[in-house]
C-alpha cells in the first residue's frame, strides 16, 4: 500500500546554524518543498538584514540535488520598529514575525516582556497583513506547566485579538483540547500548527521506564483527552489546522544533561510519523489536505506542484545521527519501527 500526496510544506521549524544546519537540513528538504524557519538563534533574527543573511546561510548549506525555500521570520521584541515591519513585506522573504513570551522556551530570552510594548507594531502588521505565530504560553511561575496554554489564550490572546481583530495570527505548536477549540471557534484570520508528536504521544511517554529526555519539548506533552483533541482537529478537514513540526535539534549532551533543552526531532521522518497518527485514526485520506493544501493557503501562497510517495513498510530510524562539533542527534522514535516510509 503507498499513498501520493501534493508536496508539503513545514510551517514551524528550527534549522540552528552553522553545522548543524548543515547536519539537518537535508532531512527537511527531502521531504518538504518549504518551510517556516523561526528565528531564535543566537543572537536572534531581529531583522530583515540578518534574516537575509540567515537565508544566504541556509541556501548555501543546501545540498544541490535537493529543491527548497526556505521562509523566513523575525523575532519579536519589545523595540521592534513598526519601519521593520514594511520592510520584511518589502523583502518577499519575510513572511512572519514570531512572538515568544520572555523566558518561555530554549532562546527565548531577547522575546516580548508585555503585549503593550509591541502596539504599534501589531498594528503596522495588522495594516499590511503580515502573520503573528504565537509561541502560546504563560510564563508566569505561578502558573502550572500543563496549563501554561490555556492561561496564554485568556490572558494574552484573547485581548489580542479584541485589540487587532484583522491580525493573522497562527498559535503554534497547540498542545491542549482548549486551544483546539478555540482556533476552531475563532475568527478566519486564526490558525493554528500541530505537530506529530502531540498527535502520536501523551505526557506518559516522558515518564514510562524512567525520565525520557528526548520526548520532552516546550509546550510540554499533555494528558491522553488533549491529545484526542488534536487528533480530532487534524482529521475534521478544518482549513484552520495545519502542518508544523516544530523539529528542534539539539545535542545529545545538550539533552541528557542536568538542565536538558526542551525540543523534539522529527524532521528525519516527519512524514512518516504524521502517516502514523492518520492511519491510527482511520482517516489517511485527510491527511494531504493538512500537510499540504491548509499551510499556503492560509499564507495566501501557491500550493506546491510536486508530489512525494509514502510507501506502508515497516523500518527503524537509527539510534542517532551525525550533528555538530562532533556529538550527536537523537531521534524521535530512535530504534522503534514505523509503519510509513517516504520513497
Amino acid at each position: 500500500m503507498q499513498i501520493t500526496l501534493t508536496r508539503p510544506d513545514d510551517w514551524h521549524l528550527h534549522l540552528r546554524d552553522d553545522e548543524a544546519l548543515a547536519a539537518v537540513l537535508p532531512h527537511t528538504a527531502r521531504q518538504f518543498a518549504r518551510a517556516i524557519v523561526m528565528p531564535n538563534l543566537k543572537p536572534p533574527v531581529t531583522s530583515v538584514e540578518l534574516a537575509a543573511a540567515y537565508r544566504s546561510r541556509i541556501q548555501t548549506a543546501l545540498p544541490g540535488e535537493l529543491s527548497f525555500e526556505p521562509l523566513m521570520t523575525i523575532y519579536l521584541t519589545d523595540r521592534t520598529r513598526p519601519a521593520e515591519i514594511a520592510c520584511a513585506v518589502e523583502s518577499g522573504f519575510v513572511k512572519a514575525v514570531k512572538l515568544y513570551p520572555a523566558g518561555a522556551t530554549t532562546n527565548s530570552d531577547a522575546g516580548v516582556t508585555a503585549i503593550e510594548n509591541c502596539a504599534a507594531t501589531l498594528a503596522e502588521m495588522e495594516k499590511l497583513g503580515l502573520p503573528l505565530l504565537v509561541h502560546g504560553e504563560e510564563t508566569d511561575p505561578a502558573v502550572d506547566v500543563f496549563d501554561r496554554e490555556k492561561i496564554f489564550i485568556e490572558r494574552t490572546l484573547v485581548p489580542l485579538l479584541r485589540r487587532f481583530p484583522r491580525l493573522k495570527v497562527v498559535m503554534e505548536h497547540i498542545t491542549t483540547a482548549e486551544a483546539a477549540r478555540f482556533v476552531a471557534t475563532a475568527d478566519a484570520d486564526l490558525a493554528a500548527t500541530i505537530t506529530a508528536h502531540h498527535l502520536l504521544y501523551n505526557r506518559n511517554a516522558l515518564f514510562t521506564g524512567g525520565v525520557k529526555p528526548h520526548w520532552y519539548c516546550l509546550p510540554i506533552l499533555k494528558r491522553e483527552r488533549h491529545r484526542e483533541a488534536l487528533v480530532a482537529a487534524v482529521i475534521s478537514g478544518n482549513p484552520r489546522f495545519f502542518l508544523g513540526t516544530d523539529s528542534a535539534p539539539h545535542a545529545q549532551g545538550a539533552k541528557e544533561a542536568a538542565c536538558g533543552c526542551a525540543g523534539c526531532y522529527t524532521a528525519h521522518a516527519a512524514l512518516e510519523l504524521y502517516a502514523e497518527a492518520f492511519e491510527r485514526a482511520g482517516a489517511l485520506d485527510r491527511l494531504e489536505a493538512f500537510a499540504s493544501f491548509h499551510g499556503p493557503d492560509f499564507y495566501s501562497l501557491p500550493r506546491n506542484a510536486g508530489t512525494v510517495t509514502l510507501r506502508r513498510e515497516s523500518w527503524t530510524p537509527p539510534a542517532a545521527y551525525p550533528f555538530a562539533n562532533g556529538d550527536v542527534l537523537i531521534p524521535l522514535a530512535a530504534g522503534e519501527p514505523l509503519n510509513w516510509k517516504m520513497l
